[in-house]
C-alpha cells in the first residue's frame, strides 16, 4: 500500500524568478497521478522537491506526518527510503551491467546477503521484461530498455512512492505504448503511489485515475482524470486536446492581441473520453474507478463516443 503525499502552499523561485506558487494538493495513496504542463513550467523541479533535492521557498510535503521541508537530515535520509525515482534518461551507471545498477541500492542500504540481493534484483528485472540482459551495459541497449532498467532499480527497495520523470521521454509510440502498460500492470501489482511527470497526451488521457495542471507559475487544476477531460477551463482543454486556440502560445502565454482574435472562433468539440488502461489480466486496480463514474456522480455530460471501446469508435459507433 502507498502512501499519501500532500503538499501544502508550496512555493519555489531561483532568484528573482518565481517558478511556481502556492502549489496546494494531495497525491492520493496506491493511486496514479499524472502532473503535466508546458515546457518550463517547473515540473521536474516539483519532483526534486518533493524528495528533498530541492527546498521550496514557503510551503510543507507532509509524508507520513514527517514534514520534508523542514525536518532534520537524518529525517529526510529515512523518508528517502519510501522513495523509487525513475529520471529521464534512466540515470544509469555506464560503468556497471544492468545486473550492477539494480542491486547498488541494495547494496549501498542494506545488509542483505548476495543470494538474497540476486534473487530481488532478478525478480524486479523479470518485471520489467530484462530477464537475460543483466550482463549487458547501458550503452549496449536501446532507450526502451534503459527506461526499464532504472525502472527495475527504481522498485528494488519495495518503495511506497514511485516519481516518473517523462518517461516516455525519447520513445517511439510503440516503445511508450508498452511502457504505459507495464506502470499500469506495475501499479497493480505493487499497489505503490505513482506520480508522474510527462507531455505525453495519450498517457494522460489514458494511463492516471489524475491528472495536475501547471501554468502561468500556478496549479491550474488537479483532480480526476475525467474532471480535466471533460474540463472547458480554457487552458486544461487547450492542453489536454492538444489545440492551438486558448491561452498557452509558442512562449507560455499569447499576448492580448492574439487572444482577442481568437475570441470569436469556435472552439473544436471536446473528444470522446478513452477508457482508462487497464492492467494485462483485466483486474481493475484497487484504485480504478468505473468508467463516467465522476462524470455521473457530479452531474457532468460526458463528450460523445467516450467511454467506448477504441475498436467501436475506429468503427465509426456513437454513443
Amino acid at each position: 500500500m502507498g502512501v499519501d503525499i500532500k503538499i501544502e502552499h508550496l512555493t519555489k523561485s531561483f532568484g528573482k524568478q518565481l517558478i511556481w506558487g502556492d502549489v496546494s494538493l494531495t497525491v492520493p495513496a496506491g493511486e496514479i497521478c499524472v502532473m503535466l504542463g508546458p515546457s518550463g513550467t517547473g515540473k521536474s523541479v516539483l519532483l526534486k522537491t518533493l524528495i528533498g533535492l530541492l527546498k521550496p521557498d514557503e510551503g510543507s510535503v507532509i509524508i507520513e506526518g514527517t514534514d520534508l521541508v523542514s525536518c532534520s537530515e537524518k529525517d529526510l535520509y529515512e523518508i528517502r527510503k519510501l522513495f523509487g525515482v525513475l529520471f529521464q534518461d534512466g540515470a544509469m551507471f555506464g560503468s556497471m551491467n544492468l545486473y550492477d545498477n539494480v542491486a547498488f541500492p541494495l547494496r549501498e542500504h542494506t545488509k542483505k546477503s548476495e543470494s538474497q540481493i540476486r534473487d530481488i534484483v532478478m525478480e524486479k528485472m523479470d518485471l520489467v521484461g530484462l530477464i537475460g540482459a543483466e550482463d549487458k551495459l547501458p550503452g549496449e541497449i536501446s532507450g526502451g530498455m534503459r527506461k526499464r532498467a532504472g525502472l527495475a532499480r527504481a522498485l528494488v527497495l519495495d518503495p511506497e512512492i514511485v516519481l516518473f520523470d517523462e518517461p516516455d521521454s525519447g520513445l517511439d509510440p510503440v516503445r511508450t505504448a508498452f511502457l504505459n502498460q507495464l506502470i499500469v500492470d506495475l501499479n497493480a501489482q505493487i499497489d505503490a503511489t505513482f506520480l508522474i511527470v510527462t507531455h505525453d497526451i495519450n498517457t494522460s488521457r489514458t494511463v492516471p485515475d489524475n491528472i495536475g495542471l501547471l501554468y502561468h507559475k500556478h496549479l491550474a487544476m488537479f483532480g480526476p482524470r475525467e474532471m480535466l477531460l471533460s474540463s472547458e477551463e480554457p487552458v486544461v482543454r487547450q492542453f489536454l486536446n492538444a489545440q492551438r486556440v486558448g491561452p498557452i502560445g509558442m512562449s507560455e502565454e499569447k499576448d492580448a492581441d492574439q487572444l482577442a482574435a481568437e475570441k470569436d472562433m469556435d472552439l473544436p468539440p471536446l473528444p470522446p473520453i478513452p477508457l482508462q488502461l487497464e492492467p494485462s489480466n483485466g483486474i481493475p486496480r484497487r484504485s480504478q474507478r468505473p468508467p463516467g463514474e465522476w462524470c455521473r456522480t457530479n452531474g457532468v455530460t460526458p463528450p460523445p463516443g467516450s467511454f467506448l471501446p477504441d475498436s467501436v469508435l475506429a468503427g465509426g459507433v456513437k454513443a
